[in-house]
């Protein structure tokens, strides 16, 4: 018994195929919306490529492209298809290749899915990219002089800024590296001296942070050097007055900007989906109905359309059995190629 079945007339067959013509041409302009935005989520990561790991992956922004493309070649043939319909001479070129086109359609709609699906995944290997990016771009920030890494202190300097962070986790990241440059220290200093043999590494570590971690809210002037020292400064104590730094880190303000973009992007990309189905659904009952048309010289005769021409589980029986017998003829196939090779090598 077939799913979904539904009584079509001339009239309704008409208004079915006029409005699919519609939805088609709309889901172009929902096609160009996907591209747009895969090309924009490509260009923000790459933005800020120099944060990330090298595992950091485009997978998602390259199938979103490419799956706005696919949607205006696709809906722009079914918008083809749809207008010739309602000419029997016309729609007669399209027959054979409907049911084809049909499962394409829905191959299409799965691999939709599992996009808008990854959109909303993205954040847990974000997560770890921009740890390991951004620990080790702190580590060159002190290379202005450094082919390669020269740009790197100007990049997180404007990500601080932009972004109203400092560090990794938080500002006391950057005690534990060595972020000023040794061409700026003074070696015949004391003090300098002091600070590179106070540590096994040989490195003049600070309790300060760069001028790009300032908050310029704070009415108070930027505290930027000796943060844990209280009595360097006049009325401060560090462990109970609120710092005139930014307090988040890099880390999480990253991952919340792009979680929020890609949950964005996620949620356009689904609705997207829900339009492509619907004009999948409508393009099949179109199809079942312009086949049961009983008389083809009379147009205007009743048919019947449905989504499936068997229910559910006979439907998903048929497809096991057809995947079944199509690996016992490759099976079949591959034993013909041996026996002939056999004599050949004896």
């Amino acid at each position: 018994m077939a799913l979904l079945k539904v009584k079509f007339d001339q009239k309704k067959r008409v208004k079915l195929a006029q409005g699919l013509w519609l939805m088609n041409w709309l889901s172009v302009l929902a096609g160009i919306i996907i591209f747009g935005l895969g090309l924009f989520l490509k260009i923000e990561l790459r933005k800020r490529s120099d944060m990330m790991d090298n595992s950091e992956s485009h997978f998602v922004p390259n199938s979103l492209i490419g799956m706005g493309v696919l949607s205006c070649v696709f809906n722009s043939l079914a918008g083809k298809i749809c207008y010739d319909a309602l000419d029997p001479a016309k729609y007669a070129k399209w027959k054979p290749w409907l049911k084809p086109y049909l499962a394409v359609c829905v191959l299409f709609n799965i691999v939709l899915f599992l996009v808008a699906l990854c959109c909303f995944l993205l954040r847990g290997s974000l997560e770890s990219t921009l740890a390991h990016g951004l620990k080790n771009g702190m580590k060159f920030y002190r290379d202005t002089d450094t082919p390669g890494r020269c740009f790197m202190k100007k990049t997180i300097d404007m990500l601080q800024i932009e972004f109203k962070c400092c560090g990794n986790n938080g500002f006391r990241d950057w005690f534990e590296i060595q972020w000023i440059s040794n061409r700026y220290l003074d070696f015949s200093s004391k003090e300098v001296k002091d600070r590179i043999k106070s540590n096994v590494d040989g490195r003049y570590l600070v309790d300060g942070v760069p001028f790009s971690c300032c908050n310029p809210s704070s009415p108070r002037p930027c505290i930027q050097y000796q943060l844990t020292n209280n009595s360097a400064h006049y009325s401060y104590d560090h462990q109970t007055e609120e710092l005139n730094l930014w307090v988040r880190g890099c880390r999480v303000a990253l991952l919340s900007y792009y979680s929020n973009l890609m949950n964005s992007v996620g949620a356009v990309t689904l609705l997207v989906w829900l339009f492509e189905v619907t004009i999948t659904v409508g393009l099949r009952y179109l199809h079942t109905a312009l086949e049961g048309v009983a008389n083809p010289e009379d147009p205007e005769c009743e048919s019947e359309g449905w989504l499936l021409e068997k229910s559910i589980p006979e439907t998903w029986k048929a497809f096991l059995e057809s995947v079944k017998k199509l690996g016992k003829g490759n099976q079949v196939e591959a034993e013909g190629v041996d026996a002939g090779q056999a004599p050949e090598a004896g």
